[in-house]
């Protein structure tokens, strides 16, 4: 097991890495105080609710709140059940949330911790790919709204991430495939060498090796955390974490959080600002086409499918959080490993648009 410590305003958090951690709670249980809520959704319980036991023994109080799968499952809604049920289960302010499952109940259930009581415990246990490189990490929580993704929600920090990469024996195909599109995101924007480690073990993580595999989740915790502890409530580099998700989050709103699975939209994404950073001459030719060549190696499109709208992605798009004075911002690149948030004119990237 590795331990990782993430900084942040309010203290640090440790994010403990490796294998069977679910079954060994004593390395990260005394982190579980008062009443215990336990948030994740009809899937991730049904696999990996049991093997909490340990974790909760000696706990009096504790329950679970299941909530239906899904990224259209990320409504205020849903968050309500969660509030709800810590009323229920009389959570007071020393009470602890436990998120077990994938994003969407990590960042709903974060977000139930952020406002009861104006603010309680969370520990996140992260079960995909996706959500353990990345949204678990890093203290950013919320929901969904009609015309777009995140747009209510609160940075609030965890007191601990466990991180069980056994738990990505049970991921489909397609969703492991998808998390894999945020591992390769840290390489892009920050981190030239992974990248290269990357193209080197693409065949290994694609077949889910268990060293290849652990060693991808460790080094993308530990770019996480650099960022985190750098900028923590996005005010300058931890906006380049957002490399592919303004196209994507377009991307998954516009089709109704059904088609595309979210590192699906990000894979596309982030082919596309790569494509954009050729375009207005920020980096050298061939760069778009080795992202692009790592992705498909992983199994990620990269292309939109034709006949998507793209004014309505445009529109859609000028919701994005990183945007300022009504101007689109966009993560691009000046190289493998470097990224710059940069303004960009909707005619820029209609042409990036165009279909081939």
């Amino acid at each position: 097991m590795k331990v990782i410590k993430v900084r942040h305003g309010g203290g640090e958090y440790p994010v403990y890495v490796g294998q069977g951690l679910l079954g060994t709670a004593s390395a990260w249980a005394r982190h579980l105080r008062g009443r215990v809520l336990v948030v994740s959704d009809e899937t991730v319980a049904g696999l990996y609710l049991s093997r909490l036991g340990g974790a909760l023994e000696g706990i009096r109080h504790h329950q679970a709140a299941i909530l239906p799968d899904g990224e259209d499952q990320k409504t205020l809604a849903n968050w309500q059940r969660v509030i709800e049920a810590l009323v229920e289960l009389g959570a007071q302010r020393d009470a602890t949330v436990l998120a077990l499952g994938g994003g969407v109940i990590g960042d709903m259930a974060g977000f139930a911790a952020a406002c009861y009581m104006r603010g309680i415990r969370v520990v996140q246990v992260p079960t995909t790919l996706l959500a353990q490189v990345d949204a678990a990490v890093g203290g950013k929580t919320g929901v969904n709204l009609a015309a777009g993704k995140n747009l209510v929600g609160a940075f609030h920090a965890p007191s601990a991430v466990v991180v069980d990469v056994d738990t990505l024996a049970t991921l489909d195909d397609r969703e492991y495939r998808a998390g894999l599109a945020e591992v390769v995101k840290y390489g892009a924007i920050r981190d030239a060498a992974f990248f290269a480690w990357l193209e080197q073990e693409a065949d290994a993580l694609a077949a889910r090796l268990p060293d290849a595999l652990l060693e991808a989740v460790q080094r993308s915790v530990s770019n996480k955390a650099e960022v985190v502890a750098a900028d923590e409530r996005e005010a300058g580099e931890r906006a380049l974490l957002n490399f592919g998700h303004t196209f994507g989050h377009a991307l998954e709103t516009a089709t109704d959080y059904r088609r595309y699975r979210h590192g699906e939209a990000v894979a596309i994404g982030m082919s596309l600002a790569a494509r954009l950073s050729e375009l207005l001459s920020l980096t050298i030719p061939g760069v778009a086409a080795r992202l692009d060549a790592l992705l498909q190696r992983l199994g990620l499109e990269t292309q939109l499918a034709p006949g998507q709208d793209r004014e309505q992605l445009l529109s859609l798009m000028r919701l994005d959080k990183k945007n300022q004075a009504e101007q689109i911002r966009l993560v691009l690149l000046e190289g493998i490993g470097r990224a710059v948030v940069r303004p960009c004119e909707p005619d820029e990237i209609r042409e990036v648009f165009k279909e081939p």
